[in-house]
């Protein structure tokens, strides 16, 4: 993958993540591996290579003020979160 290929998919990864906080309730939250479906094409299980990629795309955009990246329900540190993560939108 290219340097530009990359840039794309990160940009489609913030995308849908974006979209689909938007398509659902002000409070709700989504898993990094639902902006990866959304964003992989194939019909295998290939979108678990853009799990990294979804959780970079997703604390690029807790930098913007646009989410919160959660765990067990509270706010915190993008940079210190380990194991599984939730996405809201910003409050």
């Amino acid at each position: 993958m290219t340097d530009e290929d990359e840039r794309q998919t990160e940009q489609r990864l913030e995308r849908a993540i974006m979209d689909l906080l938007e398509q659902r309730g002000l409070t709700a939250t989504i898993c990094p591996s639902d902006a990866a479906r959304a964003v992989y094409e194939g019909d295998d299980d290939g979108w678990r290579a853009l799990m990294e990629p979804a959780r970079r795309a997703a604390r690029r955009l807790v930098t913007a003020g646009k989410v919160q990246i959660t765990q067990s329900g509270h706010p915190v540190e993008p940079t210190k979160t380990h194991g599984p993560i939730r996405i809201r939108r910003a409050r």
